[in-house]
């Protein structure tokens, strides 16, 4: 062919260092729009971010030529940067890993409410539940003995 066509949606999870509940109410929504827009210079289209005050969920179209733990790495380093330095948390810090689980179209709405609705859903199931349900879903493999450490 003479041109790439795709379509790469991705649902990215990742949590706070030893899931200390650390993303306060007060700047979350600060933090999730700073995250979309690192995601936008990184040349993803964001579709959802939100999350709890242990961790964030954000949806988002990829290109052909991004690596996604690159993004994620530099998104991660970015926001804790943001962090530290506009609400003044010197000791808050990302996980070291994250799950990115493909999207099809047909459920990006779906994922969106999924992740508009994070508060509401964590009062009934905790984040390493959701979590590990996720991954159980999408197939992926993992031990977890590690997944939290």
């Amino acid at each position: 062919m003479a041109q790439t066509h795709l379509s790469l949606h991705v649902h990215l999870i990742f949590h706070t260092l030893d899931n200390r509940k650390s993303i306060k109410e007060e700047w979350r929504n600060n933090l999730h729009a700073f995250l979309g827009g690192c995601l936008k210079t990184a040349g993803c289209v964001p579709e959802a971010v939100g999350g709890t005050n242990d961790h964030v969920h954000i949806l988002a179209g990829f290109r052909a030529s991004h690596c996604i733990a690159d993004v994620v790495k530099d998104i991660k380093v970015a926001s804790s940067k943001w962090v530290h330095n506009e609400i003044g948390h010197r000791m808050f810090a990302w996980q070291g890993g994250y799950g990115a689980i493909t999207v099809s179209p047909s459920q990006i709405p779906r994922v969106k409410r999924y992740i508009a609705n994070q508060m509401e859903h964590h009062k009934i199931k905790s984040a390493k539940d959701e979590y590990v349900e996720m991954l159980d879903a999408a197939g992926v493999g993992y031990d977890e003995k590690y997944l939290w450490k």
